[in-house]
């Protein structure tokens, strides 16, 4: 992966958990052609591994072939909550939790 291509390795995004596309914000231009030009997405695979599934591609450079960055995304169903994950040099670090139920236990007000 190549930090020389990006603003800032990792950015911390939130609950923003991409499963494909690319965070061209954060993208400064390829380090090997010197070109700032669309990021294409290469080499995707799904998997799925005991109820997790996993999405893992490659950021490429459209006109060297240059790779930029490795992305994985991961969603899975833990007790009532879908669970999201992503990493990438280039889109950056997010995790994300949604209840299953029609009301988020969650963000029901107390009581008391």
């Amino acid at each position: 992966m190549c930090n020389e291509c990006v603003q800032k390795e990792y950015p911390d995004r939130g609950n923003t958990c991409l499963e494909n596309g690319s965070y061209l914000m954060n993208y400064l231009g390829c380090a090997s052609c010197h070109q700032r030009d669309f990021v294409l997405i290469s080499n995707k695979a799904t998997e799925d591994d005991d109820g997790e599934e996993i999405v893992t591609y490659d950021h490429v450079c459209k006109n060297c072939d240059h790779v930029i960055a490795r992305h994985e995304y991961t969603f899975s169903v833990v007790d009532e909550y879908q669970e999201y994950t992503m990493l990438c040099l280039l889109c950056g670090k997010a995790e994300d939790s949604i209840s299953v139920l029609p009301d988020d236990p969650r963000q029901s007000a107390p009581l008391f």
